[in-house]
């Protein structure tokens, strides 16, 4: 059952998808659907951040997303990746100053295609980690195994591996942050945009080794109060039970977020999932 201290995080991560026109056009949809369908309570959570909602969009359509998102009282806006200097000469890259002068208040760190792709090691997202917390952001860390990785049972040591080398190695500047500020969210690479999900069984069972992990390094406080998203072809049909595991606090979704309809509904399924335990 999902932990009302916590709340529940959804977020979508739109990739190298959606042009400026295609995200005004999407966050219209969204909005109107929004106000017309959500619950009375579910919209009071949002409000309070509770059940936060959380959109990660391409850095072209960065500034117009989060200037929208300011007129609205329930949605947040993020960076899909940001650099850990201040400023440089690092052609092609965000600072976190630059995200701040537009107002974004999160990033997104270390998703499996970010280390696919641009060789993003654990080290490197360590740095954007630290860097970006103490610069008041909040951060996303994505951590997940492949499906190679998975089949030969080395799961729970990909993750710690990935967590040492992310936070571990930090503790003591980390720490302070552990109070909502760091959520982590855990994508089996197998599972991203494949059709192939975890099941409750293997989701759960990855989160509660997670958050044992946080707890041996942080304690039980910190650990407890770190949020942890599950993604990996996440849908409106697989969201809710899903939520129902107990240290799954929230998904982290990529072609689920396309359509304002099949984000909307994994938002309500937040709601739900929240309003079940008042």
């Amino acid at each position: 059952m999902t932990d009302p201290t916590r709340g529940v995080i959804i977020a979508g991560n739109w990739k190298m998808h959606h042009t400026s026109s295609e995200a005004m056009s999407f966050l219209n949809q969204f909005q109107s659907q929004f106000q017309s369908t959500m619950s009375d309570t579910s919209k009071e959570l949002c409000k309070s951040k509770k059940l936060a909602v959380k959109l990660f969009p391409s850095n072209v359509c960065l500034n117009e997303v989060n200037t929208f998102a300011k007129t609205t009282d329930f949605l947040e806006v993020g960076a899909q990746n940001a650099h850990w200097e201040p400023k440089g000469a690092f052609t092609g890259e965000l600072s976190g100053a630059m995200l701040k002068d537009i107002g974004v208040s999160n990033v997104l760190v270390g998703h499996s295609e970010r280390r696919q792709y641009f060789a993003e090691t654990n080290e490197t997202a360590g740095k954007k980690v630290l860097s970006l917390l103490d610069q008041g952001f909040e951060v996303m860390l994505c951590i997940g195994e492949n499906q190679v990785q998975r089949e030969s049972h080395q799961t729970e040591a990909v993750l710690k591996e990935q967590l040492e080398g992310a936070l571990f190695q930090n503790k003591a500047q980390i720490t302070p942050y552990l109070n909502g500020k760091l959520s982590i969210a855990y994508e089996p690479v197998w599972a991203i945009g494949t059709g192939l999900t975890a099941t409750t069984e293997q989701a759960e069972e990855a989160h509660q080794f997670i958050r044992k992990l946080l707890w041996d390094c942080f304690g039980m406080e910190a650990s407890g109060q770190t949020p942890i998203l599950y993604g990996g072809s996440v849908k409106p049909n697989n969201i809710s039970d899903l939520l129902k595991c107990p240290n799954v606090d929230g998904a982290l979704v990529g072609g689920a977020s396309l359509k304002p309809e099949d984000f909307l509904s994994l938002v309500q399924a937040g709601g739900k999932a929240l309003e079940s335990t008042l």
